[in-house]
């Protein structure tokens, strides 16, 4: 969500210079906008649909780093000189904003980038610290409008645990009830 905040100010920064590099996109279902090791690559404001971020290992295993529902914003924090790490796709035909990378903008606003690396620093945590039923009720929190819009697999990557284990969780939930 802090990353959501650095791009509304990036918008308000380019709508002011009148910058014609915000582009409003429709992208397709399995469309990818991002492959590992691109050079420049941009943010993504979701208007409809659902992106997602994720990066493959050597095994051929991805990892789903975050989803991007309507309101949010997807991108790679790689300085846009370097290969960025993670590949970005839409998981739903979607219209989206095509923002450039402008790291001044952030560089000015410590207190942006600080709330940005407290979100990534709750999430490494939980990952190395919180049990599963932990780690999917915060993903409940976190992403509410798409539990029914994403694949079990793919839910259960982003949580860093096996499907049968994500699917022992929601039994787990469901008898709670």
């Amino acid at each position: 969500m802090g990353l959501n905040a650095i791009v509304f100010s990036q918008l308000l920064y380019a709508i002011k210079k009148n910058q014609t590099n915000l582009k409003r996109i429709t992208v397709k279902k399995g469309q990818i906008l991002q492959r590992a090791g691109d050079l420049n690559t941009k943010f993504f404001q979701v208007e409809s649909g659902l992106l997602r971020s994720y990066s493959i290992d050597k095994k051929g295993k991805e990892h789903i780093y975050q989803f991007a529902p309507e309101n949010w914003v997807i991108a790679d924090a790689t300085p846009n000189d370097e290969p960025c790490d993670l590949f970005i796709d839409c998981l739903e035909d979607s219209i989206i904003i095509q923002i450039e990378k402008d790291f001044d903008t952030l560089a000015n606003d410590p207190l942006k980038l600080a709330k940005r690396l407290k979100v990534l620093q709750k999430r490494i945590v939980m990952l190395m610290s919180s049990v599963a039923l932990e780690r999917y009720e915060h993903f409940i929190t976190t992403y509410p409008s798409i539990i029914q819009r994403v694949p079990q697999r793919m839910i259960a990557s982003y949580l860093g645990i096996t499907p049968e284990a994500l699917s022992r969780v929601r039994k787990e939930i469901s008898l709670r009830k």
